[in-house]
């Protein structure tokens, strides 16, 4: 873990001093790496537990639909953005709208995410999306569209994928079912009380299953206890508030549309993760980010964040410029001026 960490570090502080061009030129890239990759794990992909979704790259096991979030985060904000720009200036429409390109962008996501399969993910690209149309401002007859075939795909899922209607059934109704995980994982909190049993002197991780990757919150609420859970949650929270409230500087509608999805994917990533180790959702594997095992998870993570840090840097920079600067400026060179007028 560390291993991967200090690269993904590096490539964090590199990506958040690129431009914005130059930042959808990475994430097209990104999103083509990661389609062509996630095709090829459904013919050679490895099988855990009756899903496809890691492959083999360089001796380096890969899960592909990590970097597919953040890569159409950005992609699908550029073409919405100059979709929007457009209208706004009255240029003529020609060839495929932005919010087509969009849309085709995230059925061709959602139809690999579904076939590795991959509800979660699936959920995660759907909620960026959500949040971007948000903000643009589709037309009307359009959200409601999507968002009955979001809660279309919802039914499909549970009616036709037996693991998603079982972990639903469960959470409902513990007694339906085997509920091992989660009971080992309440069990690592009430274990932990306030001020947990220690670092590495954790018990209950032992005996449950992913500890270090889904269920990472529940060790560290045994062996960190609850202050420590509250530190975290705390954390996250932070990010977020910072985040939202940087972007809300932004005068740039793709840093909006880009940084807005891209938080949410945080925001809810963390969500779910830390409400299925406390059975207040159902259980789903995924990881916590930052602090879950997973070198796909970590780089994708960190790229993410580099991207809503280039971002909201830049915009915030563009704005004191024209403002506080340029006024600085001005005065500054009237005065250079009057001096000269004085010596002549």
């Amino acid at each position: 873990q560390v291993i991967i960490t200090v690269p993904a570090v590096m490539m964090m502080i590199g990506v958040s001093m690129l431009g914005h061009r130059q930042i959808w030129r990475l994430a097209s890239l990104v999103f083509l790496g990661a389609v062509v990759t996630m095709i090829a794990v459904l013919f050679l992909g490895m099988e855990i537990k009756g899903a496809r979704r890691w492959i083999h790259v360089l001796g380096f096991s890969l899960q592909p639909s990590e970097f597919i979030k953040p890569a159409f985060a950005v992609v699908s904000a550029w073409f919405m953005a100059r979709q929007k720009m457009n209208a706004k200036d009255g240029a003529p429409r020609s060839g495929l709208s932005g919010y087509g390109i969009s849309i085709a962008l995230y059925a061709l996501a959602v139809v690999l995410l579904l076939l590795q399969p991959d509800l979660g993910m699936t959920v995660i690209l759907s909620a960026i999306f959500m949040t971007q149309i948000f903000l643009v401002g589709f037309p009307i007859r359009w959200v409601f569209g999507l968002v009955g075939l979001a809660a279309g795909g919802l039914f499909m899922a549970y009616t036709f994928f037996h693991h998603v209607q079982s972990r639903i059934d469960r959470f409902l109704d513990p007694a339906s079912g085997d509920n091992y995980q989660v009971e080992k994982s309440l069990e690592a909190f009430q274990n932990g009380g306030l001020f947990g049993t220690g670092p590495g002197q954790g018990v209950i991780k032992l005996l449950l299953p992913d500890a270090h990757a889904d269920f990472i919150f529940a060790v560290a609420g045994e062996e960190m206890g609850l202050f420590a859970i509250l530190i975290i949650v705390s954390t996250f929270a932070f990010i977020l508030y910072r985040g939202f409230k940087r972007l809300m500087a932004a005068q740039d509608m793709f840093s909006v549309l880009a940084v807005g999805g891209l938080l949410v994917m945080f925001g809810l990533q963390a969500l779910v993760h830390m409400g299925s180790s406390l059975h207040i959702l159902p259980a789903k594997g995924m990881t916590l980010p930052f602090i879950s095992y997973g070198g796909s998870s970590m780089l994708s993570i960190c790229l993410s964040m580099g991207i809503v840090l280039a971002l909201t840097r830049k915009e915030v920079r563009a704005s004191i410029s024209k403002g506080g600067l340029s006024s600085f400026s001005r005065k500054r060179l009237q005065k250079t001026s009057a001096a000269a007028e004085a010596h002549l």
